[in-house]
């Protein structure tokens, strides 16, 4: 499929990142999976070599680039490599924009430097418990003490929370009566990650994802100065509401990206595998199989473009987000299901790398918005 909303310097860097994949990452992954987690000495490599700071400013270290269209770059390359690396695409796609959006100049000074040179993950703490995709019934609380907020409550399922250094925490600093009292009671407040009270759980055992470190996260009595506060108190549901697109945007890129892969895969495989005498891609089944996927995933990479193409032009809404995450994500398992049934019983072993890319493709139905809450926002657009 021709691709026209790259320009020369992305595409040239998708070569760099195809080249650095390949080189440094591919053969050290499942070292990766099996630890559970991405070593911090990678985020620095990264960092030295200005992927990190691609969207700060300069005078923050970083090299101004606006568009999302490099993440989308970085992020395509490394699902080709299968090599699915969630808590970068956290950081740099969902934490960072909070940052350079709402910072103050004294908080964007105290910490841009680090989280474009990797010296300071981040990660963003908004599930709980007992809310899933209810964020105004948020409970962990943050109250004024003297110059101090003091924050107790947990977090779970927090992508990159073992790495952080950063922690991107929505608590509620008001009232929690009516719907609206609960949406306007939140607030964003940055918490390091060396402050007392404040500790992590193990990190968690997924079915899928198994390089992305995943932890609960738990806050007792954790003192953090009022300067600490990112943006206006009350203003972290309005906060989130905005960054949202971007989000579902880079969980579609990196859907088309893992189905692109698993058919990639496959052919190669059905081309060598042999049934009853002849290789497996020559049954007719597998051709009208392999060309469902190859559909699915062209219509997904145009939805794909122009969501990036109206993003970078400031006009992606949140109702063709909700669009476009939801048709990818469920693309991305219809086209992972297919292609680990034409591998057979090998498509279920782990030493296949379609057995991995089914287990990743389970989450991203559910990680950003469901399916089901995806649908309710398409729904309420399309009966305005």
């Amino acid at each position: 499929m021709r691709r026209r909303v790259f320009n020369e310097d992305q595409t040239n860097f998708r070569q760099s990142m195809r080249d650095f994949f390949r080189k440094e990452v591919v053969s050290i992954f499942p070292e990766w999976e099996a630890a559970g987690v991405v070593p911090k000495k990678f985020y620095r490599q990264l960092g030295d070599m200005g992927v990190l700071s691609m969207s700060i400013p300069e005078e923050y270290g970083g090299s101004g680039e606006s568009s999302y269209n490099f993440s989308a770059v970085l992020t395509e390359e490394s699902m080709y490599a299968q090599a699915n690396l969630g808590a970068l695409r956290v950081h740099m796609d969902i934490v960072l924009p909070y940052f350079l959006e709402y910072a103050n100049d004294e908080q964007k000074a105290r910490w841009l430097p680090g989280l474009g040179s990797g010296e300071l993950m981040a990660s963003i703490a908004i599930t709980e418990p007992g809310t899933g995709s209810d964020i105004a019934g948020i409970k962990t609380s943050a109250h004024i003490d003297g110059d101090s907020y003091i924050v107790n409550g947990s977090k779970t399922f927090i992508t990159g929370g073992i790495n952080a250094d950063l922690i991107l925490l929505v608590a509620r600093t008001g009232a929690s009566g009516t719907e609206e009292a609960r949406k306007q009671g939140l607030s964003l407040i940055v918490i390091e990650a060396d402050r007392d009270g404040y500790s992590t759980g193990p990190n968690m055992a997924k079915l899928g994802l198994k390089a992305q470190d995943t932890a609960e996260l738990f806050f007792s009595d954790v003192r953090v100065p009022v300067s600490n506060l990112l943006g206006e108190e009350g203003k972290a549901f309005e906060y989130l509401s905005h960054n949202l697109p971007q989000e579902r945007l880079s969980i579609a890129v990196g859907s088309v990206a893992s189905a692109t892969a698993a058919l990639d895969i496959t052919k190669d495989y059905v081309r060598e595998r042999k049934a009853f005498g002849r290789a497996v891609a020559d049954f007719q089944n597998t051709k009208f199989v392999l060309a469902e996927c190859a559909t699915d995933i062209e219509a997904g990479q145009a939805l794909v473009d122009r969501a990036l193409e109206e993003h970078d032009h400031g006009e992606l809404t949140s109702d063709d987000a909700a669009k476009v995450k939801l048709f990818c994500t469920e693309l991305q398992s219809r086209v992972v299901d297919k292609c680990l049934q034409l591998h057979g019983g090998y498509g279920y072993m782990l030493d296949y790398p379609i057995s991995r890319l089914y287990a990743d493709a389970r989450i991203t139905r559910i990680y950003g918005g469901t399916s089901e809450i995806m649908k309710s926002i398409v729904s309420k657009s399309i009966m305005k």
